[in-house]
């Protein structure tokens, strides 16, 4: 890991419907201190009493949304992806176990809902935007979906993920 970034850790939740897999996310209380209002994945800083970032990720997700690791077959792991906000988050995936039944932390989860993994994957969903960030230009992905604005490390994990599910390293549409 990086010198200076804070270990932290996500589950990419792969949840199986009638109509194929859909991606769990939730969108965080506009009150947090860290990325309020954004959508994001279930998890966060991994703690000095946490096994692993596995371990940390579930042990969030439990805790923020009420999803037990029982309910969790871990697929593997993406990439750590390091922020701009001084974080180096590892990604496990996992596909979640029908019936569940989410009960939300209301101080920092506002709502959790589902999108179809097929139009997360899509690249043509996926946008790149740049900004300039006291004179550096930053760049990072955005994923409009419905009433929701998935972007930033969200919005570039899932990126990731479909890179590693399709072997492609580009093509994703561009747009500043």
């Amino acid at each position: 890991m990086p010198a200076g970034l804070r270990p932290a850790a996500v589950l990419v939740p792969l949840v199986v419907r009638e109509g194929g897999l859909t991606v769990l996310l939730t969108k965080r209380t506009d009150h947090l201190h860290h990325h309020p209002g954004q959508i994001s994945f279930p998890g966060g800083r991994v703690e000095a009493d946490d096994e692993s970032p596995i371990v940390a990720a579930l042990r969030e997700t439990a805790e923020e949304i009420g999803l037990q690791a029982d309910k969790v077959e871990l697929l593997g792991r993406l990439p750590d992806y390091q922020t701009g906000t001084g974080f180096n988050i590892t990604p496990v995936v996992g596909l979640i176990a029908r019936p569940f039944e989410l009960v939300l932390d209301e101080f920092e989860v506002a709502e959790a809902f589902e999108v179809p993994l097929e139009f997360l994957m899509d690249r043509r969903n996926q946008r790149l935007h740049s900004i300039v960030i006291e004179g550096h230009r930053r760049q990072y992905f955005a994923i409009p979906y419905d009433r929701h604005y998935i972007w930033g490390a969200t919005a570039g994990m899932l990126v990731t993920l479909r890179r590693f599910l399709t072997g492609e390293d580009d093509g994703f549409a561009e747009e500043d």
